[in-house]
């Protein structure tokens, strides 16, 4: 229990904590107000994704996203089937939402941000794990 609460705890620091310490949460003008709608989609959407995915480590993979349990099998169902690590994918699109629903151009400079350092962790780090810990896994 305590695992899987971890494990949840990232996306509530990435979309909770990290935008309210940049807006307060306060809805800006930075963005034309039409935008709103979309990132309540956008946010709907990536939130719906980010409960699949976490779901599938648990229940396809017997573990949790968490460095303290990792999955004991390779993920491939769902989201997965499509994108390596879809976590990433769709967490970057719910600040995307979170930008477009609070009209803060701060929040789409955070996602850019984001995005590019989980490119670089994916790449440097987690590649290399998967191919040690699940022999054959090549997603090129």
């Amino acid at each position: 229990m305590g695992r899987a609460l971890l494990a949840l705890s990232f996306p509530v620091v990435e979309l909770g904590v990290g935008p309210w310490a940049l807006t307060g949460f306060h809805v800006g003008d930075d963005l034309p107000a039409w935008l709103r709608l979309v990132g309540v989609v956008l946010l709907a959407a990536a939130l719906a994704g980010l409960a699949d995915a976490h779901a599938r480590f648990v229940i396809e993979g017997r573990g949790t996203p968490s460095p303290l349990a990792p999955p004991r099998r390779l993920v491939v169902g769902g989201s997965y089937r499509w994108v390596r690590h879809p976590m990433y994918v769709f967490t970057t699109v719910a600040l995307i939402g979170e930008a477009f629903l609070l009209r803060r151009a701060i929040l789409l400079a955070a996602a850019a941000a984001y995005g590019l350092a989980l490119c670089a962790l994916v790449r440097w780090w987690e590649e290399p794990l998967l191919r040690r810990r699940f022999r054959g896994y090549d997603r090129g």
